[in-house]
């Protein structure tokens, strides 16, 4: 692989066999030498985030609940913030323009003031070094650019067809892909 996929998106393949990733879609938080990592943004849960960060509930993106952010580490805790300004806050990690991870150690009330929205997560997706580059190779993820809306929408359940929907040719051909082929 020619190029680092931090901020891109990665699309799960038809063909992935592995029901963490049915159908998921993944925001790239880091991708180099030694390994990626990522959270899933179309697993929302029935979790709100007022159950779980009651101070950051003014914030919430909607829906405002807990997504599963993957099967790492499912009790860890990663926040995703949109910026209203152009400079970061402190405590805050860019990843791609006006996305960045969000210290949820920091004060919401000031925070609110550097902040349209943010998502939560529980738990996120890792790979070894060379893993993720081999899963592609073998075709079990697409490689997209993301949209800042991608994050934040509002429809998780449908982001993996919007996404593949507004690809070129092949790819925008799965967006229709059925569920269940066997029933086609």
């Amino acid at each position: 692989m020619d190029e680092w996929l931090t901020g891109r998106l990665l699309v799960a393949s038809p063909a992935l066999a592995d029901g963490n990733f049915d159908r998921a879609v993944v925001f790239v938080l880091d991708h180099d030498e030694e390994g990626a990592l990522g959270v899933v943004l179309n697993r929302a849960s029935a979790v709100t985030v007022r159950e779980t960060l009651d101070a950051w509930t003014d914030l919430a993106a909607d829906p405002p609940v807990l997504f599963g952010g993957g099967p790492v580490e499912p009790t860890a805790i990663v926040a995703l913030g949109r910026a209203t300004a152009g400079v970061a806050p402190d405590g805050w990690s860019p990843i791609i323009d006006g996305i960045r991870l969000v210290d949820l150690d920091s004060d919401p009330v000031l925070a609110a003031a550097d902040l349209e929205r943010v998502r939560v997560f529980a738990g996120y997706a890792g790979w070894a070094p060379g893993q993720l580059e081999e899963e592609v190779e073998q075709g079990a993820w697409f490689m997209v650019d993301a949209e800042p809306g991608d994050v934040f929408t509002d429809d998780p359940d449908g982001l993996w067809h919007s996404v593949l929907a507004r690809q070129p040719d092949r790819l925008r051909l799965l967006a229709t892909f059925p569920d269940d082929p066997s029933l086609n």
